[in-house]
């Protein structure tokens, strides 16, 4: 990667000389101050230069930001070239490289060089947390596999990582290695606990009931254990419910010692050996055990003896309650047989066989050994010496060693198809996709039977329940297409039958062709429409349906050429129509009702029929481009009153009004009176002008209709003030007159008189309210006390009036009154379902607010500042 770092002879990129040749005079300072003859610099002057940036060169000491800048502004190649060695950081490698990168070859390569080394590292970073982040997702899986590690393991040789993200890896490494040989460990102790159970529910001498009990219950504390420890999720479940079983039947042996009489150990007993190549359920860690077993037997063998008929090490515990093989007598001394050549020769093809099966074992080919050892089991032998039956049997223990061992490896397999197989469903594959992974898993289950034998039932139960759960959405997809095409044949055969159906009942005897097309358009739309259809039913319905649509179409094709002559007949009448003539556009319209008729009556191909009615429409057009030259007229009449409304327009926006509010609201009404009766009295005008000048004439009405407004709204805020303010005065009263002291009527009267007049309802309610408080103001103590506690009294209710109009109007009352505004929100709605009129309508809020300034209460500021801004609202929408 980094070979263009180095000097190679011949290379004009890395030769001093060819690159001074090259690069000499490539920069800003070729025709710069200081040129000599002919536009050059000359000799003194270029070496001051050189010289000068070379010093600054040696003098950067790492400075990066000025090694760039003296690269991108120097003119010599070897100055560059040296400040080059400065940079390094990845930003300031790019913008050298794409400043040089045409001017520069050897700065060029030195800054790519080091800029590939820089993500180089960057991707073996990113490799190497990518690495570290699932052996973390492994470290925290409940069921951690070999393979998994050994993925991980080749993943992180190829990666070159930083020392610190190394030690981080080893130490997640070491973790998950701990794992592993804490499940090895874990499984080796389940498997040496499940031989030891087993020898210890096969029989107990009488004198050590005590020492099996005790042994009993130290393994099934250690059983506890191994299921409690962090790693009782690797050990394959068949193993611990043996486990479990031989503590069972062990307990249930030793609890009942007189039901199963020890064998004096001097008497030999006789029982059917096992089967050497039986298939064993539980899968061993390590040989020991089947080893020492098959070691025994061999030495039992040996001596004359023949093993008692137990469990074996890979063999099941006999189940509790069973009754114990009856003692037999001795067996007799066998007799003298001799060994004839017909013996030897069996013995000799038995012995082969055995060779062979030595020979498959030691090449792993555990299926062939399997065969091999069930011919032996259906061959006849000859007499076998000590030395071969302690070879066949050492061949069968090596063959059930490696048996169990191909049957644990088959079951961690299969495990983790069946995982595989449950985690499926969540991939959302498609269909055909789907379809192919759950037959090729069972194909590699098949595939498990033939190299490791046959699976546990359960374990088998459960993956083809999970291949069937996860086949479910593909079957029934494919049995919904299935459907389908079964469906769409049905309907093509139901199509087919009309069809048919048509040409016995055909509506061309009726003459009735309108229903015939329509028809004949519906049925080939609908099979146009059909599904896919097998492949074996689609030639056969097509040829039907194509038949009987020929049969139903021939009297309406020729019905159909009929109607073609009558179309084209009526074109050539509207060609032979005068356009000058007085009927001429009812005659055309009746030939246009006539088309429509025969149209409606017997429609055609929508070709030929788009076709025919083009021809139609230009003859109609040509007719009435005629007669339209003769309207070119009325457009001299349309333009005058173009010019009328054009008038008004200008009069419009060239209004003014003079005196005061009064007088010009009322000029500007008489103004906009005046122009609509013109406007309306003039006539139609060009249609493309018409747009134009209706926009003109609206906005000047708006215009003055707008300062007509203004106006009204002048008077109507001079309105409010008024109202506020004798509103006020009338508070202010009230107040005084709760407050002791004495009240100076003449006073209270004047300031009444300087505020202008209200409208009538309004000046009448506040004046009584007004000269009520004067007169009690006026009257003895007991009259204007009495009339104090009535402005105390109402404060309530004035509120609460308040309150309504508040809500009413949809006014915020503040958070203080939220709980009193809930409740009333739910009475106003009660009244205003009861009445059946809207509570929030502007003459019922004027109402109630004339009504509320009528009521002589006493006031606050705060409620004083809430009357106001109700009428604000009020008056607003009332205006």
């Amino acid at each position: 990667m980094f070979e263009f770092l180095f000097k190679r002879p011949g290379d004009k990129g890395n030769d001093p000389q060819a690159a001074q040749g090259q690069h000499a005079d490539a920069g800003p300072g070729r025709n710069g101050p200081g040129d000599g003859q002919g536009g050059q610099n000359g000799p003194d002057g270029k070496e001051a230069r050189r010289a000068e940036q070379a010093e600054r060169a040696r003098a950067l000491a790492g400075d990066e930001a000025a090694a760039v800048a003296l690269i991108l502004q120097s003119e010599f190649a070897d100055v560059r070239l040296a400040a080059a060695e400065h940079v390094v950081s990845q930003p300031a490698l790019e913008q050298v490289q794409g400043a040089v990168r045409n001017t520069d070859r050897r700065v060029a390569k030195l800054m790519q060089g080091r800029l590939d080394a820089i993500r180089h590292r960057q991707m073996e970073q990113r490799q190497a947390e990518a690495s570290i982040s699932q052996a973390q997702r492994l470290l925290q899986d409940e069921k951690l596999t070999p393979n998994q590690v050994a993925d991980l393991d080749r993943l992180w040789k190829v990666i070159d990582a930083p020392p610190e993200l190394a030690a981080e890896f080893d130490r997640l490494r070491a973790a998950l290695s701990g794992r592993l040989e804490a499940q090895v460990a874990l499984q080796r102790a389940t498997i040496d606990a499940l031989a030891a159970l087993r020898r210890l529910g096969a029989g107990t001498a009488a004198g050590n009931e005590d020492e099996a009990l005790q042994e009993l219950e130290r393994l099934g504390a250690e059983h506890a254990a191994r299921v409690a420890a962090p790693e009782h999720g690797t050990l394959p479940r068949h193993l611990v419910a043996d486990v479990e079983a031989a503590l069972a039947s062990a307990r249930d042996v030793l609890d009942r010692p007189a039901a199963h009489p020890a064998m004096p150990p001097s008497v030999p007993v006789t029982a059917e050996p096992a089967p050497a190549a039986a298939a064993e359920d539980v899968p061993l860690a390590v040989d020991d055990a089947g080893s020492g077993a098959a070691e025994g037997g061999e030495r039992q063998a040996t001596a004359g003896i023949v093993p008692e008929a137990g469990p074996q090490p890979g063999e099941d515990a006999p189940a509790a309650g069973t009754a114990p093989a009856p003692a037999v007598v001795p067996p007799r001394p066998p007799k003298e047989k001799k060994i004839t050549p017909a013996d030897r020769e069996a013995n000799e093809r038995f012995m082969a066989l055995v060779d062979a099966m030595e020979a498959a074992l030691g090449q792993g080919q555990l299926h062939t050994a399997a065969e091999h050892d069930k011919t032996l089991k259906d061959t006849r032998t000859g007499r076998l010496s000590t030395q071969q039956s302690e070879r066949l049997a050492h061949v069968r223990a090596e063959y059930k060693r490696l048996a169990a061992w191909a049957r644990w490896g088959g079951n961690v397999s299969r495990e983790e198809l069946v995982h595989a197989v449950e985690e499926l469903p969540a991939q959302n594959l498609p269909m055909s996709e789907l379809a192919k992974k759950v037959s090729a898993m069972r194909e590699r289950w098949k595939s498990l039977d033939s190299v490791s034998g046959a699976a546990p039932k359960s374990l088998w139960e459960k993956f083809d329940a999970a291949c069937t759960a996860a086949y479910a959405p593909a079957a029934a997809h494919f049995r919904q297409l299935a459907d389908e095409r079964h469906a769409s044949a049905a309907r093509a055969q139901a199509l087919v039958d009309e069809v048919t159906a048509l040409v016995a009942d055909s509506p061309a005897a009726r003459e009735d062709w309108r229903s015939l097309a329509s028809s004949s358009q519906r049925l080939r739309q609908a099979w146009s429409r059909l599904g896919t259809i097998d492949r074996k039913d689609k030639k056969r319905l097509d040829t039907a349906f194509g038949k009987a649509m020929d049969t139903l179409m021939a009297p309406l094709e020729e019905q159909r050429r009929i109607e073609v002559a009558r179309r084209e007949q009526l074109i050539e009448e509207v060609y032979k129509l005068d356009p000058a003539e007085r009927h001429t556009v009812d005659t055309l319209r009746g030939l246009q009702e006539a088309w429509q008729g025969h149209a409606k009556a017997l429609p055609l191909e929508r070709r030929q029929e788009q076709a025919l009615w083009q021809k139609f429409r230009a003859a109609c057009d040509t007719i009435f481009a005629r007669r339209k030259e003769s309207a070119h007229a009325a457009d001299h009449e349309r333009k005058a009153h173009l010019h009328a409304r054009e008038a008004i327009c200008a009069g419009l926006e060239g209004f003014t009004a003079e005196g005061d509010d009064k007088a010009r609201q009322a000029a500007i009404g008489k103004a906009l009176r005046d122009a609509a009766a013109a406007w309306h009295a003039s006539g139609v005008v060009p249609r493309a002008a018409e747009a134009r000048i209706e926009t003109r004439y609206r906005a000047a009405v708006a215009r003055l209709q707008g300062e007509a407004d203004a106006i009204r709204k002048r008077a109507g805020a001079a309105q409010a003030n008024a109202l506020r303010d004798k509103l006020r005065l009338v508070q202010a009263l009230e107040n005084a007159l709760a407050a002791p002291g004495p009240v100076d009527a003449q006073d209270w009267s004047a300031r009444w008189a300087a505020l202008p007049p209200l409208p009538a309802d309004y000046e009448r309610t506040l004046h009584a309210r007004f000269n009520a408080a004067l007169q009690a103001a006026a009257a003895d103590a007991a009259p204007r006390g009495a009339y104090a506690g009535t402005l105390e009294a109402n404060r309530s209710r004035l509120l609460a009036e308040v309150l309504r109009l508040e809500i009413v109007a949809g006014i915020d009352s503040g958070a203080e009154f939220a709980r009193d505004r809930l409740k009333m929100q739910v009475e106003v709605l009660q009244d205003s379902l009861k009445s059946g009129h809207k509570a929030g309508h502007a003459g019922a809020q004027a109402a109630q607010f004339v009504a509320l300034c009528a009521m002589p209460a006493l006031v606050d500021d705060r409620t004083a500042s809430r009357i106001e801004t109700l009428f604000r609202r009020v008056g607003a929408e009332g205006r």
